[in-house]
């Protein structure tokens, strides 16, 4: 086996039939051989019986997987244990994958020139931001899951995200799976994000080339209550939070408060005042972002 395309789902069996009815119409070479491995990680709705009819109409290309385990890492290592691809390709029950997706994502790796590629993440064509949403900066829309990085292919130095890269097999059993205590887990009260940027992170500590292929492109889905400014409030609150775990406790610097660095209560002090003062709605609102995010991160200073 060439590909394993790694999906995780649960209770979204509607839009994992449009995901999968997309990755059906994926176009590869006759000689490229691939799968498609979707694990159900506890779903109380119809998501075995559309994998399943998936399977009868593709020729068993589609893997139904079950994983008792909760929590997003449990079901993506399943799948990388039972892979049997030599290049492993992720993506999302939430999106639409262009035909040549899987191809332009996976050439450079099955060609061993890298370890890892990240490909172009669009948002659903439908989507208009508000005008209290500011679209600039580099990660403007994450909580979106937009993952844009132009037009051009270029060496990448950032991790990619869990919507749409792909590494060799090979470098998880070098550098390990991806850290259970991170990423979704229902109900468990934790921080619920950066099992993804984590694993990339550690890829790029340890040396390894990550590359951007803007050919590569899927289109997630982005419905109505994602563009609300709690859904934002929220997302960067969280995902302050789960760098904390992943990548520690910021420590440049000497000065510390109950564990918590010095420095980031006077950056909480600066948005706060920014926030306070900023008049253009998209402005004022980014401002409140960065209020939020560093209420998170100061939480979970804290707390470890």
């Amino acid at each position: 086996m060439d590909i394993s395309v790694i999906l995780c789902t649960y209770n979204r069996c509607q839009n994992l039939a449009k995901a999968l009815d997309s990755l059906a119409s994926s176009t590869l070479a006759n000689s490229v051989k691939w799968e498609v491995l979707v694990v159900d990680n506890n779903s109380s709705d119809q998501t075995r019986s559309v994998v399943e009819d998936f399977s009868r109409r593709h020729a068993s290309r589609f893997v139904y997987l079950f994983e008792s385990t909760q929590g997003k890492s449990h079901a993506l290592n399943a799948a990388i244990r039972r892979a049997q691809g030599d290049v492993l390709a992720f993506t999302d029950d939430d999106v639409a994958v262009e035909p040549a997706w899987l191809e332009s994502l996976t050439l450079r790796l099955r060609n061993g020139q890298c370890a890892g590629v990240a490909g172009r993440v669009l948002p659903d064509r439908s989507v208009s931001p508000p005008r209290w949403l500011s679209v600039e900066g580099r990660y403007a829309l994450a909580p979106l899951a937009i993952f844009d990085r132009g037009p051009e292919p270029r060496e990448l130095t950032e991790a990619p995200f869990g919507n749409n890269m792909a590494f060799r097999k090979e470098v998880f059993a070098k550098h390990g799976n991806f850290r259970t205590d991170l990423g979704p887990q229902l109900g468990s009260g934790n921080p619920q994000k950066s099992e993804d940027s984590e694993f990339g992170q550690r890829l790029l500590a340890a040396g390894e080339r990550l590359y951007y292929e803007p050919s590569a492109v899927v289109y997630h889905a982005t419905p109505p209550d994602r563009i609300r400014k709690e859904y934002f409030l929220d997302w960067w609150f969280d995902k302050a939070r789960s760098d904390i775990r992943a990548f520690g406790i910021p420590h440049d610097t000497r000065w510390f408060i109950a564990g918590i660095p010095l420095y980031l209560f006077r950056r909480l002090l600066r948005w706060t005042l920014q926030w306070m003062v900023s008049v253009k709605p998209a402005q004022r609102f980014s401002c409140k972002l960065q209020v939020w995010g560093l209420a998170g991160t100061i939480l979970e200073c804290y707390r470890r």
